[in-house]
């Protein structure tokens, strides 16, 4: 086995992940072998129709492929027949994608013996699956077994070396944190900027390190929401989600990202739909809040902030600017009181309409928001006289999603300044809740809710 290789500083420099992300590469896979299944089906049918009946593609046995399709598809897309191992293993992906053909068969026949479908060829049909399986089985053999034209490389693993045991993983990214200056430190935003964008589109992240350090790394894996593992002489008080085995080398998986690719690519679906109505919609508003905000006192239309995100990145926040132009405070550390004297005139409507937090729709089209998720802070952010991490470790854990235009937090009324340490506490329990309890049907309720908010905020 060859030696890793480990990236040199200039690798590491700047704010940009490591690599692209492959998870696009991975769904068009995916979208290519649901294709070519329905395909598979079409043809088997017409076949069956024309070996039955000596008609190629009859109108019954097509009406009946129309129907089994869906099933099939849906079927197949929980019973894991696309998923990364199934890109892998050629065995694996027959198996599920026959299995979940005979669940869609038979959920079939019984729908149309309930029915009691009068068009309905049982023999077109019987010779139909058979021939679909053989194609399933045959296809995933000569393209995932044999053909391979995406390549072996369809995850981006990372594998920090912290002074733990050898990690000899070919095809990983391997850095050495010693020399290149890299600590899993919680009360440093900066360090775990700079390991979250190391640990940015990696699909695995393995940390090699001694006992004394593990339980740090640990807790930084779990805090930026990746599949992360550690691999340490001893196995103890880690709390690990399960073992992993990479040819022989035993690691402990302690973290996992809060959503799967599913529920990722219905989140940003979600959020790209949203976001681009709303700035269509509201694009009349946007130009006279900047026009009012300008002709106010002539300063800047946007206040930019450097913000902690997903993964505990820094990404750049848009907001109108509220405050007088020599009063501004980039770095977050005095909350904006009721009535402070740093906001303008208009400053102050915007904020009470939440108006001023609309440029963010922008952040959310970039990708760098959701329009649901734990509110970014600013660095300088502080509870009592404390910094936010300081009040809480836990604190960490919220940046494990996108931060959000509004969330849980917001439509249970814990927002504004946070003069005390249980301001703080209320409002993080509500992120973890959400973050633990995520769903497509949750974010639309938070929704709903927020527009709630504001229309009494109006009212009143």
């Amino acid at each position: 086995m060859n030696a890793p290789s480990f990236l040199t500083a200039a690798d590491l420099e700047g704010d940009t992940p490591l690599v692209q992300s492959l998870e696009k590469r991975r769904l068009r896979i995916y979208a290519a072998f649901l294709v070519l299944d329905i395909c598979i089906l079409a043809f088997s049918f017409a076949v069956s129709s024309w070996l039955t009946n000596r008609v190629f593609a009859g109108a019954g046995a097509m009406a009946q492929a129309q129907v089994m399709a869906p099933l099939f598809l849906t079927i197949a897309l929980y019973n894991r027949a696309y998923s990364m191992r199934a890109m892998e293993a050629w065995n694996y992906a027959a198996f599920r994608a026959v299995l979940s053909l005979l669940i869609a068969a038979a959920l079939l026949s019984f729908i149309t013996f309930y029915l009691r479908a009068e068009d309905y060829s049982r023999a077109v049909f019987t010779l139909a699956i058979s021939i679909s399986a053989i194609g399933l089985v045959v296809s995933r053999y000569a393209i995932v077994g044999q053909w391979q034209p995406w390549g072996r490389k369809l995850t981006n693993v990372l594998v920090v070396h912290d002074g733990g045991p050898k990690v000899p993983l070919e095809g990983a990214i391997h850095v050495d944190a010693s020399q290149q200056g890299i600590r899993p430190d919680p009360n440093d935003p900066h360090a775990l900027n700079k390991l979250g964008q190391m640990m940015t589109n990696m699909d695995r992240v393995l940390i090699s390190c001694p006992i004394s350090r593990r339980m740090e790394w640990s807790f930084v894996l779990r805090s930026a929401g990746v599949n992360g593992g550690i691999v340490t002489e001893r196995l103890n008080e880690l709390r690990p989600l399960r073992m992993q085995n990479d040819n022989g080398l035993l690691s402990l998986v302690v973290s996992a990202g809060p959503l799967g690719m599913r529920d990722r690519v219905l989140k940003r679906a979600f959020d790209t739909a949203l976001s681009g109505t709303a700035l269509i919609a509201l694009s009349p508003l946007l130009i006279l809040t900047a026009l009012a905000i300008k002709l106010e006192d002539r300063g800047p239309v946007f206040f930019v902030q450097r913000r902690l995100g997903k993964g505990n990145c820094f990404f750049d926040m848009w907001k109108f600017r509220s405050m007088k132009v020599a009063r501004l405070d980039a770095d977050g550390k005095q909350s904006t009181a009721r009535d402070d004297d740093r906001v303008t005139k208009v400053g102050k409507f915007i904020r009470s309409t939440s108006i001023d937090e609309l440029p963010q729709i922008i952040n959310v089209l970039r990708g760098e928001m959701s329009i649901v998720g734990p509110r970014p802070h600013a660095l300088g952010s502080q509870a009592g006289d404390k910094l936010f991490w300081e009040v809480d470790p836990e604190y960490w854990r919220r940046h494990a999603l996108k931060p959000g235009l509004t969330g849980l937090a917001q439509v249970r009324g814990f927002r504004g300044a946070t003069e005390q340490e249980s301001d703080l506490q209320h409002r993080l329990g509500a992120d973890l809740e959400y973050i633990s309890n995520w769903s497509l049907l949750t974010d639309i309720a938070i929704v709903f809710a927020t527009a709630k908010v504001l229309v009494h905020q109006r009212a009143f």
